[in-house]
């Protein structure tokens, strides 16, 4: 497995697929074409199809300049090694192709090539499943985290404070935020009205209310291009952040413990990452939320003295119970539905917590099965519920902004 620097991104949204991804592959080609004179990019399958609402082609032109950048969309065309497939061509004073690189945008910000060749990705993790490192665990009486500081060194302290720094950020930007979300939805954003109610309430409806308006703060503030981190995607990136925000103010837990707990969380993203994906446009939001889930809770159990093995069991059902979901962003959009999906996420994780917590961790499915599962699910699911906007809410939305539109003209 790579490092956890990999997973958690610091970046702008709305999406790391569509956006962050696009961004580094633009990067990467201007160093290596700095002499181009213009640039013709074609994005294919998913990533053209919702590209637009994710911002990708701002993102591409920003980098590469839109005086002398065209972008083709092929929102029809899937590539067979993955659905965000791009494709950049560098020309000089007389059109002449200089170069070209066909790259996909894999999830989380990272990119590949063909073959799944990681680029520019060390692999410092000897052990890839949780299976392995659970035994591991118990064997020498370490935690999770312990053996993600074995592999990554003590350094990976310093950028794990960063990420919570950013996170932390996020959350608090958010709750000051008010105001209408970009894009043709017109969304008002609701994370600040979440925490004024929420502190209205008794202890129990306000402690799921404020984890609601710590995940709305986040999932708010990357729908509008703000400042978060990867968790294990922009999409999804409310989740993580609001359980552990949640806690450290109402637990006091050191950012030390916080950090760890972080650690823990990645390894299981990182998990996933390796054996199956994180990509909406591959398996769905299972790979986005359903992981994000998966994280929070194996960072909750850790923070509240659980055993590996109960560890383990709350990560399981985090993704166990968001197995088959699909990815059907209204309008191509990083609003509806993934917003209020951080939200009940957020939740859902701490409940996967408690329920992990009562028990002595044994169970029946390993994490690692229902890894393998959520990857066969999302390789069935149709392309119309991988991030392509035409499926599922996307389209029951379209076909009912169309009715409405076209009743004022009966």
């Amino acid at each position: 497995m790579i490092s956890l620097k990999e997973l958690y991104r610091i970046g702008h949204g709305p999406s790391s697929s569509h956006t962050m991804g696009p961004r580094n592959a633009a990067i990467q080609f201007l160093a290596r074409y700095p002499q181009a004179i213009r640039f013709e990019v074609t994005l294919y399958g998913s990533l053209a199809a919702t590209g637009e609402g994710h911002m990708t082609d701002k993102a591409i032109l920003g980098i590469l300049g839109q005086d002398r950048t065209i972008i083709l969309w092929e929102p029809k065309l899937f590539l067979p090694f993955h659905p965000n497939g791009m494709k950049f061509c560098a020309l000089d004073t007389e059109d002449q192709k200089i170069a070209e690189w066909t790259v996909y945008s894999v999830g989380g910000g990272a990119l590949a090539e063909e073959g799944d060749v990681p680029i520019e990705r060390k692999q410092i993790y000897n052990m890839n499943t949780a299976t392995e490192i659970l035994s591991w665990c118990i064997s020498t009486g370490k935690s999770y985290w312990e053996y993600v500081e074995e592999c990554e060194g003590p350094e990976i302290w310093d950028y794990l404070l960063e990420v919570w720094t950013t996170m932390k950020e996020a959350v608090q930007r958010g709750l000051e935020q008010e105001g209408v979300l970009p894009g043709p939805l017109c969304l008002r954003r609701k994370a600040a009205l979440y925490h004024v109610r929420a502190e209205g309430y008794q202890q129990s409806m306000r402690t799921r209310g404020l984890l609601f308006a710590y995940a709305l703060a986040v999932s708010e503030e990357n729908a509008a291009g703000g400042k978060i981190v990867t968790a294990p995607t922009c999409g999804s990136c409310g989740v993580l952040p609001a359980v552990l925000y949640h806690l450290y103010k109402s637990r006091n837990f050191s950012d030390q413990r916080i950090i760890r707990a972080l650690a823990t969380a990645g390894l299981f993203g990182n998990i996933v990452k390796t054996n199956a994906s994180i990509s909406g446009a591959e398996v769905g939001c299972q790979g986005e939320v359903g992981v994000a889930c998966a994280m929070a809770a194996a960072a909750a159990a850790q923070l509240f003295g659980g055993l590996p093995s109960q560890i383990e069991y709350a990560a399981e059902m985090g993704l166990e119970h968001h197995l088959g979901l699909t990815c059907d962003p209204v309008c191509g959009l990083v609003q509806i539905p993934c917003i209020e999906r951080n939200a009940y996420a957020a939740a859902r994780a701490m409940d996967a917590n408690s329920y992990a917590m009562f028990t002595d961790g044994v169970h029946r499915v390993s994490f690692d099965r229902v890894v393998e599962v959520m990857k066969r699910t999302g390789h069935d699911l149709p392309s119309l519920y991988k991030e392509t906007a035409e499926g599922g809410l996307a389209e029951d939305y379209k076909q009912m902004w169309d009715d409405n539109h076209s009743s004022r003209y009966l």
